[in-house]
């Protein structure tokens, strides 16, 4: 992600428009239309503000323990119709009940926890994990 790792800073995604506009290129470059977002943790900074005002574009949404649910109310999150599911492990006893705290207001929300795994819990527990996200999958339409 720009501005993330070893990345150069990028003055574009310095906002949280920016970052949707970021995004929003990504996905047209790469032709996908009504995409699931996957967002594991720092993504958030991304799929959070994209989810929030470009949701209907999704098919679904994935947030694992992702950073930046704090900067949204539960209003805001309770006007997204997007599928979700909320995905992380009961070791990540940092990042994970904050998420959960206000990703719970996403009206089509479903949560997993993955027993005996941490903040990357798709890491791991990998088979566990594609477990579940293949079982989302095969639930939306």
């Amino acid at each position: 992600m720009p501005g993330y790792g070893d990345s150069p800073p990028v003055e574009t995604v310095v906002t949280a428009q920016g970052r949707v506009a970021f995004l929003d290129r990504v996905l047209q470059e790469l032709g996908m239309r009504r995409p699931i977002l996957v967002s594991p943790s720092m993504s958030g900074r991304f799929s959070l503000p994209f989810l929030l005002e470009q949701g209907d574009r999704l098919s679904g949404f994935v947030p694992i323990a992702p950073v930046g649910t704090k900067d949204y109310t539960a209003e805001q999150y309770r006007r997204v119709q997007t599928p979700t599911l909320i995905l992380y492990g009961d070791r990540d006893t940092g990042l994970a009940p904050q998420a959960l705290q206000n990703l719970q207001h996403l009206p089509e929300h479903h949560v997993v926890v993955l027993p005996g795994a941490g903040h990357a819990c798709y890491l791991d527990k990998p088979e566990d994990f594609h477990r579940v996200l293949l079982g989302f999958l095969r639930q939306l339409k």
